[in-house]
């Protein structure tokens, strides 16, 4: 696949990392990809069993191959075709969502203080079929209304700042069909991308306001699919927020600027390859590439193999900061499923220029996990993460994870950090409780230095889909 774009490495040192890192990346495609490219061309060649494996990533955060321009699909909102009959495609194919949830935070920070609050809130979502099969519309909104918040314990971004409740029409756009595969949108909506996404952790996700196109092609009987879009999105409704913002302003800049984004994605089998560009002038530009392949053992054993990177520079007059800076992070992740289990192996290492930044969105590094993203400058990080599906023993939709990143290579003023997380999760899917979910999560982060201070975050989730 051609790069959608070119990052030059710039001097003062940061060449020769830059170099390597591609260095890194490209052996690492090379043995992911060397045993499968020679033999998607070959007419004989033998269709591979798909793999799927349940993901690694943390929550919020968008892998590349899971990009998505598009809006989530829904539920129809009549569900047998007696109702839907006589009526116009615009209302027949109209889908709908309700979703209730309540959502409990208590974490200490670094420093002592203490953050807690307990919202009650969810949204409600609506999408229309295509009017003259060229046109549909869709909106969502969202509230997070206090059940409990201290105005002495605020923080922790379920409430909005103060611990006061809000309310939010954070989606409202509508789509053109340019062809059967190929979309245009405009207006609030939202966008899933390694840096561009809804970072849904809180009571609301970031939603976007902008313009894109997007769309796909092949994928039928085995053949290579194509996944892309492109577009400009000059504003952003943060997760605790009731308002859109200029893309710059949500990043740190005091000027307004949006940002332009383009990416592709291949896939075939159990290979895919993606790359995704940002740009916004004067502000920063981001270039992510990442690939996967994914193969049977055994009948008992599936591997998935994953290489990533990530190159950040200031452009233009550089706002952001005042100054130029120029960074980049590798990463490699191997995932192994053995029945109900998922064992993980993760590695990210960032360059000294700076330390990379995620401000529109779940960061993607493979050792970002609930608290910290373990990208400082100059900052390895080697995670171990093992997951278990209860389902496979007769508990459905019962399911855990516990994983530990350690940390290295970060220097004063600023300190190397470990994290440990517990999670529990249970999602029934049948019966009276299908559409019920509850979510535990645990996670202490200790500094090494300073005193050793530690910081520790305690959630529970509860969410409902009507």
């Amino acid at each position: 696949m051609k790069l959608l774009t070119h990052v030059p490495a710039s001097a003062n040192g940061y060449c020769s990392c830059f170099y390597k890192a591609l260095a890194m990346l490209a052996a690492t495609l090379t043995l992911l990809g060397g045993g499968i490219v020679p033999a998607i061309a070959q007419d004989d060649a033998p269709v591979m069993a798909h793999v799927v494996l349940p993901s690694s990533s943390k929550q919020g955060a968008t892998p590349m191959h899971q990009t998505d321009f598009a809006s989530p699909a829904l539920p129809l909102l009549f569900d047998s075709p007696e109702k839907r009959e006589g009526l116009a495609p615009f209302f027949r194919d109209s889908t709908f969502v309700a979703q209730a949830r309540t959502y409990y935070l208590k974490d200490k920070q670094f420093d002592g203080s203490h953050s807690e609050a307990w919202a009650l809130g969810g949204s409600l979502a609506y999408k229309s079929g295509y009017l003259a099969d060229i046109f549909r519309i869709g909106a969502v909104g969202y509230t997070s209304q206090r059940l409990y918040g201290p105005e002495d314990k605020d923080g922790t971004l379920i409430l909005e700042s103060g611990q006061h409740g809000y309310t939010v029409l954070g989606q409202l756009y509508g789509e053109l069909k340019l062809a059967d595969q190929i979309i245009a949108a405009l207006g609030r909506k939202e966008y899933n991308t390694p840096y561009i996404n809804n970072f849904d952790d809180r009571m609301t996700p970031y939603t976007f306001q902008g313009y894109s196109l997007y769309g796909a092609a092949g994928g039928a009987d085995g053949a290579p699919a194509w996944r892309y879009g492109a577009g400009y999105i000059n504003k952003i409704k943060e997760k605790n927020s009731d308002e859109f913002v200029w893309m710059s302003r949500s990043a740190g800049a005091d000027v307004n600027r949006g940002v332009y984004v383009v990416g592709a994605n291949f896939e075939q089998n159990n290979f895919s390859l993606g790359a995704i560009n940002y740009y916004s002038n004067d502000i920063i530009n981001m270039f992510y590439t990442e690939a996967k392949y994914a193969l049977s053992l055994t009948e008992q054993y599936q591997l998935q193999l994953s290489a990533q990177y990530s190159n950040q520079r200031s452009t233009g007059d550089d706002l952001l900061t005042g100054s130029a800076f120029s960074t980049g992070q590798t990463g490699v992740k191997a995932d192994l499923g053995v029945g109900g289990a998922l064992l993980t192996l993760a590695y990210t290492s960032a360059a000294n220029g700076a330390s990379m930044q995620s401000p529109w969105g779940g960061y993607p590094g493979y050792t970002s996990v609930q608290v910290q993203d373990f990208n400082q400058a100059g900052e390895s990080a080697v995670m171990l993460r093992a997951e278990y599906d209860f389902s496979k023993i007769g508990f459905e939709g019962l399911s855990a994870y516990a994983l530990t990143v350690q940390g290295t290579g970060v220097k004063r003023p600023s300190y190397n950090e470990n994290e440990t997380d517990l999670s529990l999760q249970w999602e029934p899917g049948s019966g009276v409780l299908k559409g019920f979910s509850l979510c535990t999560r645990y996670a202490v982060v200790t500094q090494h230095g300073g005193g050793d201070p530690s910081l520790d975050d305690f959630r529970v989730i509860v969410n409902y889909n009507f």
